[in-house]
């Protein structure tokens, strides 16, 4: 299986790509002669670790029957200072409400699921860096 897109350039820094049927555009800050109209690339590739995970952990939680009212991701990556800037490391935080009563034991399971065997993003940049991650109630 391939997945392809294909990216026009608008003016600027800014491009315009469609990915499943809907238009992204990325864009530069001003710093460095972007107008900061859409996400910067960086960015975009925690998106897709965060909603690689975020779809595995919840579809897995509903099939355990687990009363998930509300779920939250926290991601980030640490860049190096010289070019090209390249993470390094990524940590995911999967928050859960602490009121739900969930079983911990299956969230683990889930989360563990995800990282391990089901999200394909997190399977990649795994290989290019280290990635952590943690939960917690709130």
């Amino acid at each position: 299986m391939t997945k392809e897109i294909q990216m026009n350039w608008l003016d600027g820094m800014a491009f315009q790509s469609e990915l499943d049927g809907h238009t992204l555009v990325i864009d530069a800050d001003d710093s460095v002669g972007g107008t900061n109209r859409g996400p910067q690339p960086k960015g975009l590739l925690l998106v897709s670790l965060a909603g690689c995970t975020a779809m595995d952990v919840i579809s897995i939680l509903k099939k355990m029957r687990e009363p998930v009212s509300w779920f939250n991701l926290k991601v980030s990556g640490d860049l190096t200072e010289e070019h090209p800037k390249k993470f390094t490391s990524f940590k995911v935080i999967y928050q859960f409400k602490k009121s739900d009563g969930l079983n911990p034991d299956n969230v683990q399971k889930a989360v563990e699921l995800s990282q391990n065997k089901y999200c394909g993003v997190s399977a990649t940049l795994r290989k290019a860096a280290d990635l952590a991650w943690e939960i917690e109630y709130i």
